[in-house]
């Protein structure tokens, strides 16, 4: 896809931050400046409510403990034409401040060595969980802080439907898509797909990936190495079987080619639509556009072949970022900002401003009592032994960049599964000569 050019941002949030020698005794000498004066920041985040509003929130509590520094929120599109915008303007060195991207293979795309700030030997990464450090890491660098708490990638679910169907939450596929055939004969959709937002449409394979891990345990490992691929493992193909296998059933939304996932949101909570294959960010936007209808509304894993190997997918955060380009003063109150982030005032700003949806990887940073029932219902993977598996985007540095539009074809019924995990495979090759990977 052609790089698009940089979008004006939509709004901005303007938040002042005051950083003095007295807010900055407790950081290393030289690390931060001399904080004298105003310093503005520029922050970029893709534009749903999931970044938008807890980079508000984050912006505005920073402001009010230090507010002589402005912190100016900019947003971007999601998905590729998104990865296009952060990647052009690095490679342009117009990039903001301070940006927010994934954390995974996705970051390893944009040659963190070569174009971040490496954050190691900062006191305040002392407040991160280790397992988030290999997310945002690259050589002997770490680059990232993290912003959100952990996901899980399932099925929110219609909990009402359920009821009035008298259905059980499945643990197989089988189970799944019986459950699909009796919601369909009553009436409701039986799965809600939301592809003009093109990410939305990869749940069915990534989501999969515990499912893949259970049945071939050493495929991340193989498929790093190109030993084995979406299209060679019957185990990896089987998230594309299942994506085409939904739509050639007739169990899809009404208008999914041209809905927004803001769109599957509110025929899920209307009971029109029964099962919404998402990450569970989104459950905030939930939150916010359907606040009575929350409790209506449920989440369980992706089911796969065998229910005693149920698990959950699970992606961690999204991390905030300094580029390369950000100097001076500038790069001082940068990051006196993440510090600010990766702390429980940090943890504290994101929860009074969007609903949690996942365990933060913050130290310190204890979820509320009054969670979405949505996000109440992932917590028993994390408890349970073997219950989670990191997706793959964090096991292995190759995803390649097209997948969101392939899934679109086969979840269409464009193109059929086969051709779709042949024709990713052939993306991924790209990546992973790119970053240079032995076997490739």
């Amino acid at each position: 896809m052609k790089a698009l050019p940089p979008r004006r941002p939509r709004w901005t949030v303007v938040a002042a931050v005051l950083v003095t020698a007295l807010a900055l005794a407790s950081c290393s000498p030289g690390d931060l400046g001399s904080g004298d004066g105003k310093v503005s920041l520029t922050f970029l985040v893709d534009n749903s409510d999931a970044s938008v509003r807890p980079a508000e929130g984050l912006a505005k509590a920073f402001g009010e403990k230090y507010p002589d520094v402005q912190v100016e929120v900019e947003v971007r599109p999601q998905g590729g034409e998104g990865d296009n915008v952060v990647k052009t303007r690095l490679s342009t060195g117009d990039m903001t401040d301070v940006f927010l991207y994934n954390s995974g293979s996705l970051l390893q795309a944009l040659k963190p060595a070569e174009t971040l700030v490496s954050l190691k030997g900062e006191g305040f990464l002392a407040n991160v969980q280790d397992t988030f450090f290999p997310t945002v890491s690259a050589g002997d660098g770490v680059f990232g802080v993290p912003i959100g708490g952990a996901m899980g990638g399932g099925v929110l679910y219609n909990r009402a439907v359920y009821s009035r169907l008298g259905l059980q939450v499945p643990r197989t596929w089988a189970e799944f898509m019986a459950n699909n055939a009796k919601i369909k004969a009553a009436g409701v959709a039986p799965v809600v797909q939301t592809y003009q937002d093109t990410w939305t449409s990869q749940m069915f394979v990534l989501a999969d990936y515990h499912n893949v891990a259970a049945a071939e345990p050493r495929f991340a490992d193989d498929y790093t190495a190109n030993r084995t691929s979406y299209a060679r493992s019957p185990a990896a193909l089987k998230g594309f079987q299942r994506l085409q296998e939904v739509h050639d059933a007739g169990y899809l939304s009404p208008d999914f080619a041209s809905a927004k996932y803001e769109d599957g949101l509110r025929l899920l909570a209307a009971g029109q639509g029964a099962h919404f294959p998402i990450l569970t960010f989104v459950v905030g936007t939930l939150v916010a556009n359907h606040p009575d209808k929350v409790d209506d509304i449920g989440f369980f894993a992706l089911p796969g072949d065998d229910a005693a190997k149920n698990g959950l997918t699970v992606w961690t955060p999204s991390g905030i970022y300094i580029p390369k380009t950000t100097g001076g003063e500038k790069l001082a109150a940068a990051k006196r900002f993440l510090a600010f982030v990766a702390s429980p005032e940090g943890c504290a700003a994101q929860t009074k401003a969007y609903a949690p949806t996942g365990p933060y990887v913050v130290k310190d940073c204890p979820l509320p009592d009054d969670l979405p029932r949505a996000v109440k219902d992932m917590l028993p993977y994390f408890a349970a032994a073997g219950g989670t598996t990191p997706a793959l985007e964090f096991v292995s540095p190759v995803k390649g960049p097209a997948l969101e539009q392939i899934t679109v074809e086969v979840g269409s019924g464009i193109r059929s599964a086969a051709d779709g995990a042949a024709l990713y495979d052939r993306d991924v090759e790209k990546q992973a000569k790119q970053l240079g990977l032995p076997g490739w």
